[in-house]
């Protein structure tokens, strides 16, 4: 994380000397090559214990290559499918050929899907990013209107039951409120569709895919929006402490544009660091949801290879994943650091 420093002052008029744009460029591009030097190591520790675990995992990976052909198979067969697919090997070797191969371009197949990885990930990838993305941007206009009026009546009704709505949600799991709105929106009220891309029948187009997509981007952006929301409140109460904004009252500014134009941007740093630290609940929120609205993500992906233990494709999402939460921390510091020259990009 980057560190809050006090400014440096020059002469004896002790005026402030905030560091000029090439000094702030050159501390975030130092910042970044850290972070991408750090993650080499983390995404290579990461990649090898996925190996690991799934060879440690009770199931079988030929089981799941021959499916129910397996009780016909003769054990010759077997062990000659097992060699070809290099099951035979131990676990490092395995790792080692490919991470050459990862290093090289070359992702490998995945065993469970008889696929090329790359077309594995090329296919089910950016709809993952859809959902993820319309998710996240629904959490954060949401949480920042609801926040700043919670905090703007502070006290009042509306405050209370923001509060406690945004404490009882903490609890509720993304796939609750998933079969929740289920049931709501499409069993219940029949608005919109229940799971998938398209209606029975109906061609892959733009129109179609917003409709389905309105619902599990919901979903996942009000599940993410509880921690946001009284956070965005907490933050601003706190910055309404502050000597800026107290003058801003003192010279008659009305009330919206102390909130607005004072205390709101005072409160935005702490949340777009926040936003960072979310990245893991984001994706374990959006694997989920994929699960239930049968989003043709990733998820279903993830629990194929776990099962299977398709340690190609296995290793590729969880380093995605991990790549994410690593891409997700750095940019919340990046922000912080352009955002308030009082941040140190030296962290």
């Amino acid at each position: 994380m980057v560190e809050r420093r006090g400014l440096d002052t020059e002469g004896v008029s002790g005026r402030v000397s905030p560091p000029g744009r090439s000094g702030r460029a050159t501390a975030v591009a130092g910042l970044v090559a850290r972070r991408i030097a750090l993650a080499v190591p983390v995404l290579l520790f990461v990649s090898l214990a996925v190996f690991l675990l799934a060879a440690a995992s009770p199931f079988d990976p030929i089981h799941q290559y021959y499916g129910v052909q397996i009780f016909d198979a003769s054990a010759a067969d077997v062990a000659r499918v097992r060699e070809q697919l290099g099951l035979d090997r131990p676990v490092p070797l395995r790792f080692l050929d490919w991470l050459g191969g990862v290093l090289s371009g070359d992702l490998g197949v995945s065993r469970s899907m008889r696929r090329p990885v790359a077309g594995v990930l090329a296919e089910r990838l950016p709809w993952t990013l859809l959902l993820a993305g319309c998710g996240l941007a629904l959490a954060v206009v949401f949480s920042l209107f609801v926040g700043t009026l919670a905090a703007w009546r502070q006290g009042g009704w509306l405050d209370r039951l923001i509060t406690a709505v945004g404490h009882a949600l903490e609890g509720i799991p993304p796939f609750v409120v998933a079969l929740l709105a289920i049931a709501s929106f499409s069993l219940g009220l029949g608005w919109l569709p229940v799971a998938g891309l398209t209606d029975a029948g109906s061609a892959l187009g733009p129109a179609q895919v917003a409709e389905h997509l309105v619902l599990p981007a919901a979903v996942l952006g009000l599940s993410q929006s509880p921690w946001l929301v009284l956070h965005v409140r907490q933050s601003l109460l706190a910055a309404f402490t502050e000597d800026h904004v107290t003058g801003a009252r003192a010279r008659g500014l009305r009330e919206r544009v102390v909130v607005l134009r004072h205390a709101l941007p005072t409160a935005l740093l702490p949340f777009v660091t926040l936003i960072g630290a979310r990245v893991p609940e984001l994706v374990t929120g959006a694997v989920l949801v994929e699960e239930v609205f049968s989003w043709p993500g990733v998820a279903s992906a993830v629990v194929t290879a776990a099962r299977a233990a398709d340690y190609p494709l296995l290793a590729i999402l969880t380093l995605l994943a991990t790549a994410a939460v690593l891409l997700g921390s750095l940019l919340a510091d990046v922000a912080a650091v352009l955002l308030d020259p009082r941040v140190s990009a030296d962290g």
